[in-house]
């Protein structure tokens, strides 16, 4: 199969476009990294820089493509509305309809769990879980992206929506790291305890999800992704801590505390644009205060999802790669 790989020079994207190479698909990937892109040609994968505003460079992607996955996404935590609407809503209008026009077989587009956070325990959720007001500027856009995307499935193009919560493994560069970065600057409290739940998901499993989305007959459908296992999130930060010889983080916080500060400081900071991201913002808080479990049964027996590598794997793995990637 033909198949574009949006996001390629990215952590899921690049996991995904390596794979998909590795079975013998003939891979074009995109993305905004020179410099990954050159890694992912050396894998056999041709890669073309683009931006997904760009309409027309899109559209002329998706042409011959029989498969398109949709991984490209702005996910930081704070920025300017435009910004992320651009990238994520637009981009994914861009790309839907580049998949209608040029005949694409199916779009499997990468969404995120942030949206079921509202700074309340959310237990085993299912894809039909209430939504909330979104807690920042990606999540929201992220809503409108799925929206973007059903409504392309409605008119006639074959979408999966996959949700993989927390993804994690060698090559992440965002969730443990940011960790990493926190602990090692001694920023890190313990916020609401320490019976916070987290469901991650190993890059690999990720990855075999959208393998499963690509071909099953699940056509329209959302699906949540995870390993299948929660863990207790402080006791994952003290084995990181103690895998690194970091100090583990003794700070207590309340959940009631940290969610005002953190409304403050995202008040102040957009009063004043030019002081970056907050060290502290709501939806920062509720993620390491607060657990966010879910319910995957739905692609276990729809999909034919099933997680490969364990939570406790996926972090030896990416331990391994962090202290190689140290020295």
């Amino acid at each position: 199969m033909r198949i574009l790989v949006t996001g390629a020079t990215g952590f899921l994207g690049g996991a995904t476009a390596r794979r998909l190479a590795e079975l013998g698909h003939e891979v074009v990937g995109t993305g905004r990294d020179p410099e990954a892109g050159a890694r992912l040609a050396e894998r056999g994968i041709h890669f073309v820089p683009a931006e997904l505003g760009d309409r027309e460079s899109i559209f002329g992607l998706c042409e011959g493509m029989e498969w398109v996955v949709h991984s490209a996404a702005l996910s930081s935590p704070w920025g300017p509305w435009e910004t992320f609407f651009e990238a994520n809503v637009t981009g994914t209008r861009h790309v839907a309809m580049g998949c209608l026009l040029a005949g694409v077989k199916r779009l499997v587009h990468i969404s995120t769990p942030g949206i079921y956070a509202n700074g309340k325990n959310r237990l085993d959720l299912s894809e039909e879980a209430s939504l909330f007001r979104p807690l920042n500027h990606y999540v929201a856009t992220k809503r409108l992206a799925e929206a973007a995307v059903l409504e392309a499935g409605a008119a006639g193009l074959e979408v999966v929506i996959l949700r993989p919560r927390g993804i994690i493994g060698p090559g992440d560069q965002t969730i443990v790291p940011r960790i990493l970065r926190a602990l090692e600057a001694g920023r890190l409290p313990v916020v609401g305890g320490r019976s916070v739940l987290a469901d991650m998901t190993v890059i690999d499993n990720a990855v075999h999800a959208i393998e499963c989305a690509l071909v099953a007959p699940v056509a329209g459908r959302i699906f949540n992704i995870t390993g299948g296992e929660p863990v207790p999130l402080w006791d994952l930060v003290d084995d990181l801590c103690r895998r690194l010889d970091l100090t583990p983080p003794s700070r207590k916080l309340s959940y009631r505390l940290a969610w005002f500060l953190a409304g403050q400081l995202e008040r102040w900071h957009r009063l004043f644009p030019s002081r970056g991201e907050p060290v502290l913002t709501r939806y920062g808080v509720c993620l390491i205060g607060r657990s966010l479990t879910l319910d995957i049964s739905a692609a276990r027996r729809d999909l034919g999802y099933d997680p490969q590598v364990s939570i406790r794997e996926g972090v030896e793995r990416f331990v391994a790669w962090w202290k190689e990637r140290e020295r």
